[in-house]
């Protein structure tokens, strides 16, 4: 199978729906570019007075077909949605908890994918898991990696029995990162620092750490190390959170918790 043909449809432009839109249009995307919304944001707006989108043009099918909605707006619209869907239309959707099958059934092809981004694609650093049908073209496969990386990172393509364990580590994961700079903060103020200067430096270690890691051969485990003296100060705050019970032992009940409902989402 050919190269999908230019011409991108994106049904919502939320944050992250804006984002990838965003993305292409600032990557000098050649093709038409679609964004269907019922109450568009001023820069979606802007966008189309400068030419860059059509906003809310009639229903005709898509060439590609991105889904950007919560999955609880999706029953919803699935008239609409299935209006923008011809016989050869690539749909990709960002929603949770809706399966490949589901998602086929539902728009009427199985010429469907599936990813799932996090937050931090909305300023370039994200990562988005890919998940097509196995049967999926390499063809398809590498027009939708190119698609998502204004998002930043993509990994895939990855099968659908990891895409529940996936979106637990880099789905929810940064609100993970999020709990950490807060729950830093607030020890720094019961300590007896004052509320900014708590947040500012929680916040920026925080960050700090996320890039020294990325730059790093090493693993996060020798990072860890390298900063930890034996019998020091960075040791004494470890042997708290790595004790019995504590950080290790409450991620992993955290993940599983995430993938649990996760599967419950999607009907499993």
């Amino acid at each position: 199978m050919a190269r999908p043909e230019p011409g991108l449809t994106l049904i919502g432009g939320g944050r992250m729906g804006s984002a990838l839109a965003g993305g292409w249009i600032k990557s000098g995307y050649e093709g038409p570019i679609s964004i269907h919304d019922p109450k568009p944001s001023d820069l979606l707006t802007e966008w189309q007075a400068a030419g860059h989108i059509a906003l809310n043009p009639d229903p005709t099918p898509a060439a590609t077909l991105v889904i950007a909605v919560k999955p609880q707006v999706y029953p919803d619209i699935l008239g609409a949605i299935r209006a923008l869907v011809g016989p050869d239309t690539l749909v990709l959707s960002i929603m949770a908890g809706v399966t490949l099958d589901a998602l086929a059934r539902d728009v009427g092809t199985r010429r469907v994918a599936r990813a799932m981004p996090n937050t931090p694609g909305l300023v370039g650093e994200g990562m988005t898991l890919l998940c097509p049908p196995a049967d999926a073209s390499d063809e398809d496969t590498a027009y939708l990696h190119d698609l998502l990386t204004p998002l930043g990172a993509v990994e895939g393509p990855i099968g659908e029995d990891q895409i529940s364990a996936a979106t637990a580590i880099s789905g929810c994961g940064p609100a993970y990162a999020f709990l950490l700079a807060e729950v830093m903060a607030a020890a720094g103020r019961a300590h007896g620092l004052d509320e900014g200067l708590a947040l500012r430096l929680a916040r920026k270690t925080v960050q700090g750490a996320g890039v020294l890691m990325m730059d790093s051969e090493d693993p996060p485990s020798r990072l860890r190390e390298n900063v930890t003296s034996p019998g020091g100060v960075t040791k004494a705050a470890l042997d708290v959170l790595m004790r019995d019970g504590a950080m290790p032992s409450l991620m992993e009940e955290a993940v599983g918790a995430a993938i649990r409902r996760d599967r419950e989402l999607s009907g499993e």
